[in-house]
């Protein structure tokens, strides 16, 4: 066989490998892109049966064949709902156990951060490891001893119940640390040589590092006081210090004991619309903030 012809079949069979590695990377692109429209669309579905049930009317809502775009289209239900929940009381008490659970939290979380990744004191390490090892424990076991406490304490069906219980974040305090792990300690060092006190290092220099960070904790602190239930049922259901999700239960329950599901489902559209744009506008920080941190130990 001449150098022509080996050269020949070789090209041959490059053309071929190459047309074979062109298919399969098109068939795991096709796969892999089917199977995240696939799961967007098993996500996206519930919010949009959501929203269509919200302007549907009631009688349509419960036909045994489901309607999946309204015959008539009821934004009445929006306003309705508005009203009858008591919307603008519980966004109020939503929103001020919100902020100030947030401030304090933040406060809190700062401080022993800075704590457990710059000063240097005895059971540091072995402190830092117990408040890890509680994040091992069941939510559930700390709401059971947490009502015993505030039950003792008089604070049923008040805002500081609501507040105080949760205003320490192991999580949040160990996702600082790391961030501020990352910030030279000769910064630190030299600060101190120039006589500048911990707390003015940590305001002009860790907080503006770190602020992606904060920035993050400070809107998963917000939604989860925004999507708080189980707590506020048990300790504060009353309607001065009701907040959305518990007023949203029993709002648009009849006398009849049937429940209004169009408007519930209005006002539960309303609800999530602060969420969503949460989400929407400030998802680059909260990616960015998780991002930087975690990285050193």
């Amino acid at each position: 066989m001449s150098n022509i012809e080996t050269k020949t079949m070789h090209e041959k069979d490059m053309k071929k490998v190459s047309s074979q590695q062109r298919v399969g990377k098109f068939v795991a692109k096709f796969l892999v892109y089917a199977f995240l429209i696939i799961m967007a669309i098993i996500i996206i579905f519930p919010f949009y049966w959501m929203l269509i049930s919200s302007v549907k009317s009631l009688d349509e809502y419960k036909l045994a064949i489901p309607t999946l775009w309204p015959k008539t289209i009821l934004l009445s239900n929006y306003v309705e709902a508005f009203n009858q929940a008591n919307l603008g009381t519980l966004f109020l008490n939503t929103m001020y156990v919100g902020l100030v659970s947030t401030l304090l939290s933040l406060v809190i979380t700062v401080i022993s951060a800075f704590a457990f990744a710059r000063l240097e004191f005895k059971g540091k390490n072995a402190l830092f490891a117990a408040l890890l090892a509680t994040m091992m424990i069941p939510g559930e076991l700390f709401t059971i001893t947490n009502y015993a406490t505030v039950n003792t304490f008089g604070w049923m069906n008040s805002f500081v119940v609501l507040i105080v219980p949760f205003l320490v974040s192991v999580f949040y305090i160990y996702l600082l640390r790391q961030n501020f792990l990352q910030i030279p300690n000769e910064l630190y060092l030299a600060a101190k040589v120039d006589g500048t006190s911990d707390i003015k290092y940590l305001w002009k220099v860790m907080i503006p590092l770190a602020l992606p960070t904060l920035i993050s904790i400070t809107i998963l602190k917000m939604m989860g006081a925004w999507n708080s239930y189980v707590w506020p049922r048990l300790v504060a259901n009353d309607e001065a210090h009701q907040l959305i999700t518990n007023g949203l239960r029993n709002a648009f329950t009849e006398s009849t004991g049937d429940v209004n599901i169009p408007v519930q489902m209005a006002a539960v559209a309303i609800v999530s619309l602060p969420l969503f744009l949460v989400f929407v506008f400030l998802r680059k920080y909260i990616m960015k903030g998780v991002s930087r941190s975690g990285i050193k130990g």
